[in-house]
């Protein structure tokens, strides 16, 4: 079975819709995501790339047809949790260092879940660290504790260097997926991504 990599950041609407996607992928396929935390404004500044509301600022009609697309996915994976996050844009600095801490305390898939739950269902102003370790408390974690190993040598390296791997490998978005060696981006491509895996699994 191929290897199959989700990169993600917590900032990304999308990568939150593609994450409540990849379970029915892995039921269909057999194939088990590796979720891979990045700063996607890292990734912005190492490839000079630029947020889809600037990126696209001034273009008559693109920014609504991204919205049109974006409430055809919500409708056809029938997604009814998804909220728009009234705080957005959010600084995802602490809570993607929190992934990387959750995930060397073997947490990640738990934390993932909790995070995007506060920012696209429930959502929660998540660069505040006070409403981060609130919401983290109220998820059974020990915030404090993830936010105090968030902030060592060893975590903010990790992310880093999650990063930059990320861009070296060709990513410059959010959620980016690697089945094997092959890239696709976009929520909208994780059918080619279902159709990769099982090329390389036959």
């Amino acid at each position: 079975m191929a290897e199959v990599e989700f990169l993600f950041d917590f900032g990304s609407p999308n990568a939150y819709l593609a994450h409540k996607v990849i379970p029915d992928i892995e039921k269909r396929t057999g194939a088990k995501f590796e979720y891979v935390p990045i700063l996607l404004g890292g990734i912005f500044k190492l490839t000079n790339n630029k947020p889809p509301m600037l990126q696209f600022e001034g273009i008559r009609n693109k920014l609504a047809y991204e919205q049109l697309e974006m409430q055809r996915f919500i409708a056809r994976h029938g997604i009814a949790e998804y909220r728009f996050n009234p705080f957005f844009p959010v600084n995802t600095l602490k809570i993607m260092r929190c992934a990387v801490a959750a995930q060397a305390q073997g947490e990640l898939a738990r934390y993932v879940d909790t995070a995007f739950h506060a920012m696209w269902e429930v959502p929660r102003k998540m660069d505040d660290p006070a409403v981060i370790k609130d919401v983290l408390d109220q998820a059974g974690f020990d915030g404090g504790t993830l936010l105090a190993l968030s902030e060592t040598h060893e975590i903010k390296e990790r992310l880093m260097a999650n990063t930059a791997r990320a861009a070296e490998r060709g990513v410059f978005g959010s959620p980016s997926f690697f089945v094997g060696q092959e890239i696709f981006f976009g929520k909208d491509r994780l059918r080619d991504v279902e159709e990769e895996i099982l090329r390389q699994g036959t």
